[in-house]
């Protein structure tokens, strides 16, 4: 594993409205996004250099969780720009991940991201998340609608279009660079006693049997307009096929949010876990330190862990003793920004 250097990226925190000249801030519109998989449309954003300005607003503040400042609907910025499409994690959502959407647009990105439903905040069943290409097909869909659209299109450097995902996210980042779900070799996981197997325990909690999964959970989901991919803590590790594994060529990014000695066994893709990263032929993996998994999700207001433990929520607030949270998203950002640089 190769150490990269933290490249730090401060975000700050305004509430003038309309927004001062001059503070370049992000761009961020809403898209409304019709896939054929879907009953209903599935909901999206995109975050982006600015070319005007607008109105500011809070994206992704709520009673838990700051927002991040961004003006909404402006002009773009004249110029191509690396693309990231962006996957949450179950549970999660695309505005709590506002502060990494920023950074990335800061150092010179855009970032489609998506809500995908059944695996959402308020909205994660175990039975709809395990329809991993559900997940997928977002994306995909996504970006069809992003490239056809005049006003965006012509600003997307098509050779510089990247899957990023963060826990069952990162598996969809990296179903859209080619790897594939081995039913078979998932059973056999999920075989694993205990806590060890907690994506399987979830997906059991909802009644799915992992001896017996749907045909679509081994489906070639490979979108080829994907040109690398950047997992953080990725999911489903254990059940991904040797074949896809031996033949994916795209750049590779893995991030583990701790030491690997921390990490839960079933997000872990070094020697102690599914050993992904040294099997994949151009993949990278970095570890950042005085992380957890949780860290990864919006800074925490005060009240917040209280406010979700009434809710029998996670610890999803509490970071290891003595760690910054803030500091951990910068390196995160700044670890993503050199990779596609080096693109």
């Amino acid at each position: 594993m190769r150490t990269l250097p933290a490249i730090l990226f401060s975000l700050t925190l305004l509430h003038a409205i309309p927004a001062p000249a001059g503070e370049n801030l992000p761009g961020y519109d809403r898209l409304d996004i019709r896939a054929g998989h879907r009953a209903g449309l599935v909901e999206g954003s995109l975050w982006y250099p600015a070319g005007s300005t607008t109105y500011q607003g809070m994206i992704g503040d709520d009673a838990a969780f700051s927002g991040t400042p961004a003006l909404v609907g402006p002009t773009i910025a004249s110029g191509k720009y690396p693309l990231f499409l962006l996957s949450h994690g179950s549970g999660g959502n695309m505005d709590n991940l506002s502060w990494l959407s920023s950074a990335l647009v800061e150092g010179g990105a855009m970032v489609l991201a998506v809500n995908h439903q059944g695996s959402t905040s308020g909205d994660s069943s175990p039975r709809r998340s395990i329809h991993v290409e559900d997940r997928a097909a977002d994306l995909s869909a996504a970006l069809d609608r992003l490239l056809a659209d005049e006003a965006f299109a012509v600003h997307v450097d098509r050779e510089r279009i990247y899957a990023l995902g963060f826990s069952l996210g990162g598996a969809t980042a990296f179903h859209l660079g080619g790897l594939r779900m081995d039913r078979r070799l998932y059973a056999d996981w999920c075989r694993t006693p205990g806590e060890r197997a907690t994506d399987c325990r979830f997906f059991e909690s909802g009644g799915v049997d992992p001896s017996n999964l749907h045909e679509g959970f081994g489906n070639d989901l490979r979108d080829p307009r994907i040109k690398g991919v950047v997992a953080i803590d990725p999911g489903l590790t254990r059940g991904m096929s040797e074949a896809s594994i031996d033949t994916l060529d795209l750049p590779v990014l893995i991030l583990q949010l701790g030491e690997d000695e921390s990490l839960w066994p079933a997000i872990d893709t070094g020697p102690n876990g599914s050993r992904l990263a040294e099997r994949l032929s151009r993949a990278r993996r970095v570890s950042i330190p005085d992380a957890h998994h949780f860290s990864f999700l919006g800074l925490c207001k005060e009240g917040a862990q209280a406010l979700l433990e009434a809710v029998d929520e996670d610890p999803i607030c509490t970071d290891p003793e003595g760690a910054d949270r803030s500091t951990t998203h910068d390196r995160i950002s700044g670890t993503i920004l050199y990779w596609m640089r080096e693109r």
